[in-house]
Parts: C-alpha cells; structure tokens; sequence
C-alpha cells in the first residue's frame, strides 16, 4: 500500500506521559509525510492530556491497557481478553488502512490490531509482538525509543534505506495554551523579582526506584540558594505534595513550592521559564527538555540511552553511575535488594552541584 492511498492510521502508545512526549516527533513526521489523512491515537487514560491538544492527531481515543495501570485494581485474570474482544469490536468500526505499534513489546497492542482486521501493522520484531505484524523492523532493546518511532513511521510512510526522516534529533512537541502562559508569567511575576533566576527542582517520578534520598537533593538546593540571584522552586505532580513539602523543609531559605497545583500545560509554561530544571527519570524532565530549557537528569534503573533526554546532551544531560547491574529496568524494587537503591545512592551531591554549577555558568 502506497502512502498516497492511506487515509486512516492508527497510532497506538498505552504508555504514559513521558513516553508519550517522546513520540511527537514521530507524529510530527507522520503528519508532515500524509497531510490530508486521519490519524488516531489509541493511548491510556493516565496520559491522554499529553497528546489531547497535539495538532498533528485528529482524534484520540482511551483504552485502559492492561499492566499499565500505577494504581492496583486487583488481578481479573479474564480482563485483558475480555478488553481484547471489546475494542477489537470498536477498532474494526473505524476502517483503519494501517496501525503504528510505537512501544516495542506490548504484544497485548499488536495482537489488538491484528484481531481488528487492520491491514497494516507495523512494529519492532520483539519476539512477543512479532507474530501480530505484518511488517517488523530490526529490534535493538538498546535503541532510543524515539528513534524507534521515527522508524515505524518511516516504515510505513517511506520505506526503504534511503529514507531521510530519522536522520538528526527532530525536536519533542508540546506547547502550552495561551492560558497556561499567562498564568505562568504571572504566577512569576507574584513570587520572583524580574532579575532573579528560576532554578526547578522537580524529585518525584512513578517508579519508586528512581527516586533520588531527599537529603541529597537537599544538598544541591542548599548549594545552589547560595549561588547570587538564584530563586529555587520544588514542584511535584499529583500525589508528590508530601515529598515536594519534606524537601522544602530542608532547604535554607525556603524554596517556593508547586505540587499538584498546575495543569499539565502550566508546569510546562512555569518549566520553560526556569534557567535550569533537575530531577530523576520522569515525564516532567522531558516535558521540560519540550520547553527548551537546560536540565539535567539522574538516571540509575532505567536505561539512558534508550528513555534519556531527547536533545542536545550539552544542555539535556544525564548523571549516572556505572554500576554493573544498572540499568535494570525494575522500577520497583532493587532486583539485588539494596535499600535505596545503590545505583541512585551512588550519584554524590557534589557530581549534582559541579553539573549544576556549570550549566548556570
């Protein structure tokens, strides 16, 4: 099927916010190559805010992919093939000409738009999504998962080795509403003088594991307070208010802080605004890396060259350990059951600081 006869694609992510983030590239290129066709995204309904006001999808639609829910809900055993059945059912109404699996192994996804009938499935030939696709392209587990998107896009859009479209470090695609803007310069305007600097501290993430001590990030706030002109903000999503609080008590003189107060479009309007925005593995550091803002990230279990910031690795860097077990990829629990974990632990404040120091130079 050639590009020009597709009209309906269905591009499907069950991930969450950050992941989501880190496939707007592909969608910009999606977009870009078929201008008059409708594109689908199939997502989760924790992150469907990412790419609710994504001007290169027509429409979204949720399905609550099972294993991807953070909160329990219980084992129904039957569930996952009861939601098979179910939106299989749905998919089948819409005629789609091609489906873009953009996570590597979710085999529940592939195996959904092959029950769906969709002619067009294209994927990474992970061993449990392989027998679902009609086209799988070369898997390596280690590759950047917006690189791998870039692919499944070219795939289906242009396929062939002499393809240009992921070549170089497309940028991510988020912009805040006009409103979102306007409540960030004036929440700034409340809380900072027009000559300090903004410096975000942001240390919560979903998975456990990759949460760096509050102590040690309160060693780098410390520093960082003394340095002239500089104003530290601790925000935090939904559910982060007892960490952002336990931070900011640590720090001298108190930092402002914005916990599960903002939209996701006014964090991303305030996190393009600061000189330089820290924190572990997480959506919100992408999401300010989406802003054009240095940051730097602490990485320990997961695998930076694969979820690492997309971006220049001048102002996006990343601090890591090279522990031999890590990554690992277990967000949580230590497999070796250490407490903390080592891999973290071994990221000292003053590797933070001198990182930090730097880049406010």
């Amino acid at each position: 099927m050639q590009a020009y006869r597709l009209q309906r694609i269905l591009v499907v992510k069950p991930d969450h916010l950050g992941d989501l983030l880190l496939a707007t590239p592909a969608l910009r290129e999606l977009r870009q190559a078929l201008p008059d066709a409708t594109l689908v995204g199939l997502v989760g309904p924790w992150s469907r805010q990412m790419w609710q006001t994504n001007p290169d999808l027509n429409q979204l639609i949720e399905l609550p992919f099972p294993g991807f829910e953070r909160a329990s809900k219980g084992r129904n055993r039957l569930r996952p093939y009861l939601l098979l059945g179910k939106y299989a059912a749905l998919l089948r109404q819409g005629r789609y000409d091609a489906a873009l699996l953009l996570r590597d192994d979710h085999w529940w996804g592939a195996g959904l738009v092959a029950l769906a009938g969709i002619p067009q499935r294209i994927g990474h030939a992970h061993p449990r999504s392989v027998p679902f696709l009609t086209t799988a392209l070369p898997y390596d587990p280690r590759t950047h998962v917006t690189r791998q998107a870039l692919e499944v896009v070219q795939a289906l859009v242009q396929p062939g080795p002499s393809s240009t479209l992921t070549t170089g470090l497309p940028a991510l695609h988020f912009t805040p509403t006009a409103d979102a803007q306007r409540w960030a310069d004036g929440w700034l305007a409340t809380h900072l003088h027009p000559d300090e600097r903004m410096v975000i501290i942001h240390p919560g993430t979903g998975g456990v594991i990759k949460h760096w001590s509050v102590a040690a990030w309160a060693q780098v706030a410390n520093d960082l307070a003394q340095l002239p002109g500089i104003h530290l903000v601790c925000t935090g999503g939904p559910g982060e208010e007892r960490l952002v609080a336990e931070l900011a008590a640590l720090i001298e003189p108190a930092p402002l802080t914005l916990a599960g107060a903002t939209t996701l479009g006014e964090l991303a309007a305030l996190l393009g605004r600061a000189a330089l925005v820290l924190g572990v593995d997480s959506g919100p550091l992408h999401l300010a890396v989406s802003q054009g803002v240095p940051t730097i990230h602490l990485f320990g279990p997961s695998d930076h060259q694969r979820f690492g910031p997309w971006g220049d690795a001048r102002r996006q860097r990343v601090l890591r350990t090279d522990l031999f077990c890590s990554p690992c990829g277990v967000f949580d629990a230590c497999p070796r059951g250490t407490s903390g974990p080592e891999c973290m632990e071994q990221i000292t404040p003053e590797h933070v600081i001198a990182a930090a120091r730097h880049v406010l130079a």
